[in-house]
């Protein structure tokens, strides 16, 4: 298949595109820089260059490639957020989630593409009441922190903009929290070196549930969503949702760090603001049921316990167990 990347040079990006390459396809990757093309054509795809807010040269790129599919990994993350300004760090993120996705799908549809799949978010936004873990029909958290509303719309935006999307075959993965190479979770990332000079406390009784995701796996759910399986939404995450008070002291450990401190919620109150207390306290995580059933997907890495003892590291791509067909 001829398959379009946006964000190919993200750290998902990284990792999919040489896996569809070894899988036989022809992949054209889009990044905003082009000093990266040359890493795209190393890892065997043809690179291409736009901004993805600006119509007139995604629509060209896109139209020129006439892909099969059209896969949507845009975002705009490069540090630890700060928690009290969620939304104005997710801002440019939130762009590419809403004006991002509605060139990306208009490009889709006049390069006569057949499916489209995009990235969303399984880490914090399902109501926060209820069950620890959320199935695909769970609601979204109807009143988020105030800090965190605009995030949450963009994300909800976006889901139902892909999803009612016409005349294409389209796919929504909600991934969870990664973790591995080019990710804040890495050997060297900003939330290992954090975790290393213990500034990642637990505040208060750390009840906030995660779910978590290698990228490699990431990856791999989502080649599987480019080569087949039904339109609809999907949580992309590992098979153990786990309190904060239970991974985050285990990946310390992991790490070979000191354990976290423990702190107030009132504290935490003026450090993180409502919307960290929210992710460290509230949030529920997901239930990766459906893309197992549909998708055939199950991750190398079940559980976020094996994945920060192994695979926090620069390994190669998981490789395709199968070939492509099509």
């Amino acid at each position: 298949m001829r398959i379009f990347v946006a964000g190919a040079t993200g750290a998902l990006g990284e990792r999919l595109v040489p896996m569809l390459v070894s899988a036989g396809h022809h992949v054209v990757g889009m990044t905003r820089t082009e000093t990266k093309t040359g890493e795209l054509r190393a890892a065997g795809a043809e690179p291409v260059v736009a901004d993805a807010l600006d119509r007139k040269q995604v629509m060209d790129r896109v139209i020129a490639c006439r892909p099969d599919v059209v896969v949507h990994e845009l975002t705009a993350i490069a540090r630890m957020p700060n928690l009290k300004k969620w939304d104005r760090e997710f801002a440019p993120t939130n762009r590419l989630r809403t004006a991002g996705t509605d060139i990306l799908l208009a490009a889709a549809r006049a390069a006569g593409a057949q499916r489209f799949v995009a990235q969303s978010f399984a880490g914090w936004p399902f109501e926060r009441t209820g069950g620890q873990v959320k199935s695909e029909e769970a609601p979204l958290d109807p009143n988020p922190p105030d800090a965190m509303k605009q995030t949450l719309d963009a994300i909800r935006r976006l889901e139902q903009t892909v999803s009612s999307a016409p005349n294409l075959n389209s796919l929504v993965l909600r991934y969870g929290g990664f973790y591995g190479p080019g990710t804040s979770v890495s050997a060297d990332g900003d939330a290992t070196r954090m975790v290393r000079k213990r500034q990642f406390p637990i505040f208060g009784a750390g009840t906030g549930v995660w779910s978590f995701l290698h990228i490699d796996d990431a990856a791999n759910a989502t080649r599987l969503a480019i080569e087949g399986g039904p339109a609809g939404i999907y949580n992309i995450v590992d098979d153990e949702p786990a309190e904060v008070s239970v991974w985050l002291p285990e990946f310390a450990r992991a790490i070979r760090a000191k354990p976290p401190y423990r702190l107030p919620e009132w504290l935490g109150r003026l450090l993180i603001g409502e919307a960290g207390l929210s992710v460290m306290n509230q949030v529920r995580g997901a239930s990766n049921a459906k893309a197992k059933r549909l998708l055939g997907w199950s991750p190398t890495y079940a559980t976020w316990r094996d994945g920060f003892r192994r695979g926090l590291s620069a390994q190669p791509p998981n490789p395709v167990s199968q070939p492509a067909t099509f």
